[in-house]
């Protein structure tokens, strides 16, 4: 397949394609579009068999000339930005970065600059464009004040098929935890649906009904007589601040937590209230530190871990203190 500077591909169709529908044959000529995205183009009408537009589903013949105009993407309004955070792996199609607590990962009202996407755009140059303009390469997220291990797309393909992945459940997302009380067991799932707060639109819940399944599994790595835990927590879905309401409604809510801490949940007798708290925190103390997925171009499983980041190391110091 010849390719010329305005980004218009040109093909014929051979033997071995016979009968091939149209997007198909097209995303098996690995021009760096995923299957939906190609199958977009077609149906604006950006790819022609013969001259003449046509349809996905299309069964091509030998012989035939295809034809495929790609848009340039859409402007990025987004200004690169020097944004913190550590560069763990990159390569061609993916960028994992462990991302400071304070740091919001997308544009959205009230955060229109210095997010991880502005210092994305500012290493990586040819991210624009890549999975919607105001999120480029974006396919997960973590709140403000987690810490911890992210991935993101440096192409579209590699986009595709990680929003799959993530999608799927396939995606291995744990995290460290520090939370309110002691657990009562080693380990446990909890599997309560979310959705948004009855009340509280700006929150999340535990919900009745209306809510989509959520399942989060904790084992104890260490315990402190002062009050406190320290959980390994692996969340097979990603609802929208799982792991915070999920903890939180079993009554140990994550330390620090501005949102889901201050209320205390009666329903769990002897869970925790935070308000007896023996220290302060400045964040909620979560960090995201093992991320594994297969890569998208060599199709192998790869695992990333971050280690505990300062804050929640001297939390952690401080704990150990008070048990002495």
């Amino acid at each position: 397949m010849s390719q010329n500077p305005d980004r218009t591909f040109f093909c014929e169709v051979c033997g071995s394609d016979q009968e091939t529908r149209l997007d198909l044959f097209l995303f098996r000529r690995s021009i760096g579009l995923s299957r939906s995205r190609i199958q977009s183009l077609i149906k604006e009408g950006r790819a022609t068999v013969n001259g003449r537009p046509s349809k996905p589903s299309r069964q091509l013949k030998a012989g035939e000339k295809v034809v495929l105009a790609i848009p340039p993407p859409e402007t990025v309004t987004l200004t690169p930005a020097d944004v913190p955070f550590d560069i763990v792996y990159e390569d061609e199609a993916v960028i994992v970065v462990s991302k400071p607590a304070g740091v919001v990962v997308h544009p959205a009202p009230g955060h229109d600059c210095m997010t991880l996407v502005h210092g994305l755009l500012r290493h990586c140059t040819d991210l624009s464009g890549i999975g919607g303009v105001l999120r480029p390469g974006i396919v997960h997220r973590l709140d403000k004040d987690t810490s911890g291990l992210m991935v993101a797309a440096k192409s579209d393909l590699a986009h595709a098929s990680l929003s799959r992945q993530f999608k799927a459940g396939l995606v291995k997302k744990q995290y460290l935890a520090i939370v309110h009380g002691h657990m009562g067991a080693e380990r446990g799932d909890i599997a309560l649906p979310i959705g948004r707060h009855p009340m509280r639109r700006k929150e999340m819940a535990v919900v009745e009904t209306g809510g989509r399944h959520a399942l989060s599994l904790w084992c104890k790595m260490m315990e402190f007589r002062s009050g406190f835990s320290l959980l390994s927590v692996v969340i097979k879905t990603g609802r929208t601040h799982q792991i915070r309401v999920h903890l939180a409604f079993i009554g140990h809510p994550v330390a620090g937590d501005p949102v889901y801490g201050r209320r205390r949940d009666r329903r769990k007798k002897g869970s925790a209230d935070p308000k007896s708290c023996p220290l302060s925190f400045e964040r909620q103390m979560l960090h995201a530190n093992r991320l594994g997925f297969v890569h998208p171009v060599r199709q192998e499983y790869m695992e990333f871990e971050s280690d505990l980041p300062a804050d929640m190391r001297q939390v952690l110091d401080r704990l150990k203190q008070l048990d002495l």
